[in-house]
């Protein structure tokens, strides 16, 4: 079952990072539970998270979006989502991220992330198995950025057993 309080430090960190970084203000959109396992947007970036609370941060955003954070982050225009832009994407889910766990953190609950993994392409299954998905979409003047959260607290006693519920499946098939 999924944990909505773990949505605010999420949506809080977002809000602070994209105003500290490309000056935007953020709205958040309606919550909703998902249980889909398939990508909407053209960039997907997904963090997982171990330790107090595990699971999974998945931030979807249209090409477009992510073109102009990054262009105004970096103080360039880019045009295509090359190398440097996928990094700079994926860096900004990481920071998005970074920042929430230190809200939690001053909650109580100790954790760590990995390094974020950019997935392009819309149709790709992403199944968080087991962990109902809380999503909020929330509103920039550069677009919407989706943010999925699969997140629970680690049972106790089982602290070196995390587990991160993450299965990638490609909607291309090989002939």
């Amino acid at each position: 079952m999924a944990n909505v309080k773990f949505m605010n430090p999420f949506v809080d960190a977002a809000a602070e990072v994209l105003q500290a970084e490309v000056q935007l203000t953020v709205k958040r959109g309606e919550l909703s539970l998902q249980k889909s396992s398939m990508t909407l947007n053209d960039i997907t970036v997904l963090l997982s998270l171990v330790g107090a609370v595990q699971g999974v941060v998945i931030y979807e955003l249209s090409a477009q979006t992510g073109l102009s954070l990054v262009s105004r982050i970096l103080g360039q225009e880019f045009k295509e989502m090359n190398a440097l832009a996928q990094s700079g994407v994926a860096e900004l889910g990481n920071v998005i991220t970074g920042r929430a766990t230190v809200k939690l953190s001053s909650e109580g609950y100790s954790l760590d992330i990995s390094p974020p993994t950019l997935i392009q392409g819309k149709g790709v299954q992403i199944s968080t198995l087991d962990f109902s998905r809380v999503v909020v979409p929330l509103l920039t003047d550069m677009g919407v950025i989706t943010v999925h959260l699969a997140l629970r607290e680690t049972p106790p006693g089982s602290k070196d057993q995390s587990y991160v519920p993450i299965s990638i499946k490609s909607g291309v098939r090989k002939s």
